[in-house]
């Protein structure tokens, strides 16, 4: 059986790492998936989609529209007006919180993982009945061993999302109960990583310049304009990554050219 790793890839900078650490670790077979939930920001599948061209991976979006959007989720509902602020600003719940997206789209992705798994198992089990070997007995004695362990899914979540639990879905317990549920109800065959779980953003950037990162072709900002805003929380992080990992930022931010014409305007 040939094992096999999914990477829930929303285009952003820290799901391209992990998707760079899984090909870095299992070469050829990674499959990227992207999750359209009707996000507001758009620009990031497109740039998921322009990331798994550059490392030829396949990618899958799967739709979510309708289950997670609704009137006041910020992510998804334009008419609310995106905060101009940093993480460490925010108390209690983030104001870009969307209800449980974590553990649906992990719940997604692992459904689609099973899929893969299932057909391995199938051809595996047509393959001991051509020997002769009853179904059950494969059951018994090769799926039991060679099934087990057979996909991993690549989770990007990092402790500063989790701090003080502006996002719950993003937390080691929150982890850690969900990697439980996806390998028990995945017959033991999947499992559920999240490698960057106790690094900051700039710990990622920095091994994603190891590991030859694109990160120009990344996006972050939730509004998905033209440029990244430079002034939503997650611009504010993406450009605090870089700077505390001492790292040039290929990312052109809109309050920076604003400005610059500023500066550039004579009086």
């Amino acid at each position: 059986m040939d094992r096999k790793a999914f990477v829930l890839l929303s285009g952003g900078l820290d799901s391209t790492t992990a998707l760079a650490l899984a090909i870095d670790q299992f070469e050829h077979s990674v499959e990227a998936i992207s999750i359209d939930y009707g996000q507001r920001h758009q620009k990031e599948i497109e740039a998921a989609k322009e990331i798994c061209e550059y490392y030829t991976v396949p990618h899958t979006v799967l739709s979510l529209r309708g289950l997670l959007e609704g009137v006041g989720v910020m992510l998804t509902d334009p008419t609310v007006k995106v905060p101009d602020i940093s993480y460490s600003d925010i108390k209690g719940v983030s104001p870009t919180y969307v209800p449980f997206r974590n553990g649906t789209m992990l719940s997604a992705i692992t459904a689609f993982a099973q899929k893969y798994v299932m057909k391995q198992i199938d051809e595996a089990v047509k393959e001991v009945v051509a020997r002769g070997m009853q179904s059950v007995d494969f059951w018994k004695e090769y799926h039991t061993s060679k099934a087990k362990d057979l996909c991993t899914i690549y989770f990007g979540a990092h402790a500063e999302d989790a701090q003080n639990w502006a996002y719950p879905d993003c937390t080691p317990e929150f982890i850690g109960a969900m990697a439980n549920a996806i390998y028990v109800g995945s017959y033991n065959t999947i499992r559920l990583v999240a490698p960057f779980m106790y690094a900051t953003k700039s710990d990622i950037v920095g091994t994603g310049i190891d590991l030859g990162v694109p990160y120009e072709l990344t996006w972050s900002c939730y509004k998905g304009e033209e440029l990244h805003c430079g002034v939503c929380p997650t611009c504010r992080a993406r450009k605090k990554a870089f700077e505390e990992a001492v790292i040039d930022d290929p990312t052109t931010y809109q309050d920076d050219v604003d400005a610059a014409k500023v500066a550039a305007t004579p009086f």
